[in-house]
């Protein structure tokens, strides 16, 4: 069962790999084979490698600067369910939810983002 602290922790990561877009930092947070899909867009990485390569390709979103205000929803067992606020000076503001499942090493085999203009 994964706690509260080691979802806080993995969001951290998650905001830091966002900021920072190195390979380091975005692969420490998923599993060799985990699985990443966003909706309503067409996004299904398959394996950290595919992972770190979507998000490096995401890096013009952050130009201008952006902001996350995030808040853990619930957690069942392995997967927690997060609710967030992104707002992207070029892009707008959309409203996630995720679902995360974790491992036992707290890292992510099941990313599960919705992900709505608002």
């Amino acid at each position: 069962m994964v706690t509260e602290n080691q979802v806080r922790s993995w969001v951290e990561g998650y905001l830091r790999a966002w900021t920072s877009s190195t390979r380091k930092d975005i692969a420490v947070l998923f599993t060799p084979h985990a699985e990443y899909h966003e909706w309503p867009y067409e996004t299904d990485w398959i394996g950290r490698d595919a992972i770190v390569e979507g998000w490096q390709s995401r890096t013009p979103w952050q130009e201008g600067g952006w902001a996350f205000d995030w808040s853990i929803l619930t957690i069942t067992g392995d997967t927690a369910a997060i609710q967030g606020t992104g707002r992207y000076k070029e892009l707008g503001t959309f409203a996630n939810l995720w679902t995360v499942t974790f491992d036992d090493n707290g890292r992510c085999t099941t990313f599960r983002m919705w992900n709505n203009e608002i």
